[in-house]
């Protein structure tokens, strides 16, 4: 059982299959920021004491890129809102019940609406606090320099991620600017 700053990675069948998937489909660099989101996500609920279900939080945080990339774009919904279909349509594989699959959907739709996600259930607030400390460092303080060095060891960011992460942010919605009405992604496509 793989371990990262005392967060274990589930390893269930369905959490092994969904670590294959985006393996296989998205890049190294969202394949690396997917995976510390899960563990910056999860040392943020295990600091504020938060009760949830990993194997939900990690296929949130697994799956919250995922419409950025060719196999699983649409042309006309958010990339959030792809990354979420794609992520419901996963669980429903595994008979996942249908309100944990609206927390996960929630989860990865909302990741890059700033405001909200923090007064939803602990899934969909950690996705998005996961996110918002590897892509903008906000909420270090929930989490040990330590920690935060062996996640980064254990998924480097590379030599460039700040252009290399908003590259795949351009790249996967430069075709639909205007579904990033309302998101922290509009200056990507600017």
């Amino acid at each position: 059982m793989e371990t990262t700053a005392g967060i274990r990675v589930p390893d269930s069948a369905m959490c092994k299959h969904a670590t294959d998937l985006v393996r296989a489909t998205e890049s190294d660099l969202l394949f690396h920021h997917s995976r510390r989101v899960f563990f910056f996500a999860a040392l943020t609920g295990s600091s504020k004491k938060l009760k949830y279900d990993v194997e939900l939080l990690y296929i949130g945080a697994m799956f919250h890129d995922m419409g950025l990339t060719p196999k699983y774009a649409t042309k006309t919904e958010r990339f959030e809102v792809d990354g979420a279909n794609a992520a419901a349509a996963f669980l429903r594989q595994y008979k996942i019940k249908e309100e944990d699959i609206d927390l996960v959907w929630d989860g990865i739709a909302l990741h890059t609406t700033p405001g909200i996600p923090q007064y939803k259930k602990p899934v969909v607030a950690l996705v998005t606090a996961g996110v918002e400390m590897d892509v903008l460092g906000l909420g270090f303080d929930n989490v040990s320099e330590e920690n935060r060095v062996e996640v980064e060891v254990a998924h480097p960011r590379g030599d460039d991620f700040k252009n290399g992460i908003l590259q795949a942010f351009y790249d996967g919605i430069k075709d639909k600017p205007d579904t990033t009405f309302g998101n922290v992604k509009a200056d990507a496509t600017a």
